[in-house]
């Protein structure tokens, strides 16, 4: 298949080297477009004030590979080699594998998860790849379940337009527990700003926000209440996939607006 790898952990990350080369060596066409420098959570944000550059990366991957280093956001890379550095368009747009995990509410912040979603945004499937720790750096097992995925979708592509979500947690491959089916799940923060002073005695602020809790999501309409959460199902050890999309309408609520009595 022809896919188009970004990340938002920058162009020198072992965790986007160890995604395009394993997939490289599976026989897929690669191309990489990622940030020349790491940038983690920077949602979906967009470069429209300054220049985009992109400079051509000769090493570091499999020679099959083409590669980039942009000087923009996760989403300006994969806008760029959809529209600018691609000759064709590409069958997925995949994301990762990424330094830390991207679970629950956490993906409205993930420049991982956005990457992938810009995507979705083009009509292009997406998955997103996440290691669960910020210290482990064998992303081995990740990789191999992204062959395997990859290998699952060409046999049995998506029924519909969406972006996959995977975390995989920091274990060996022979601890991982399976694969689980997941839902969203909620993660709440302290958002705590540091005061701190500078070497010319301004003021400035630290966001020092560390997890608080992780709570039980409400019920929903559609997804039956036996799914687990992929912030539930990470604690044991599973490779979590969540379908996820862009569309952020909340249903229920169009019936219940609709029967506002609005006068003009």
């Amino acid at each position: 298949m022809r896919l188009l790898i970004s990340n938002d952990d920058g162009i020198f990350a072992p965790g986007i080297r160890a995604l395009a080369n394993t997939l490289a060596e599976a026989g897929h066409d690669i191309s990489v477009v990622c940030p020349d420098r790491e940038r983690s959570a920077t949602g979906h944000g967009l470069t429209l004030h300054d220049p985009i550059r992109a400079e051509v990366v000769e090493s570091g991957f499999h020679p099959t590979v083409k590669a980039w280093a942009c000087s923009g956001t996760p989403s300006d890379c994969v806008k760029l080699g959809l529209w600018a550095l691609l000759d064709s368009k590409p069958d997925y747009v995949l994301s990762g594998i990424n330094q830390g995990s991207n679970l629950g509410t956490d993906v409205l912040y993930s420049g991982t998860v956005s990457a992938a979603m810009e995507g979705v945004i083009e009509g292009i499937p997406g998955i997103a790849f996440s290691l669960t720790s910020f210290v482990m750096r064998d992303f081995a097992a990740a990789a191999k379940f992204a062959k395997q995925l990859m290998e699952q979708l060409g046999e049995n592509p998506l029924p519909q337009l969406m972006l996959l979500n995977v975390n995989v947690p920091p274990v060996p491959w022979e601890a991982i527990a399976g694969v689980a089916i997941t839902r969203q799940g909620v993660r709440r923060y302290f958002d705590v700003f540091e005061k701190r002073t500078d070497p010319r005695g301004k003021t400035y602020y630290w966001l020092t926000g560390e997890l608080q809790e992780e709570l039980e999501p409400a019920p929903h309409p559609f997804i039956p209440p036996d799914i687990e959460t992929d912030v539930q199902a990470i604690r044991n050890n599973y490779i979590t996939v969540t379908p996820l999309q862009f569309d952020l309408t909340c249903a229920g609520g169009i019936k219940t607006l609709q029967s506002w009595n609005f006068k003009f």
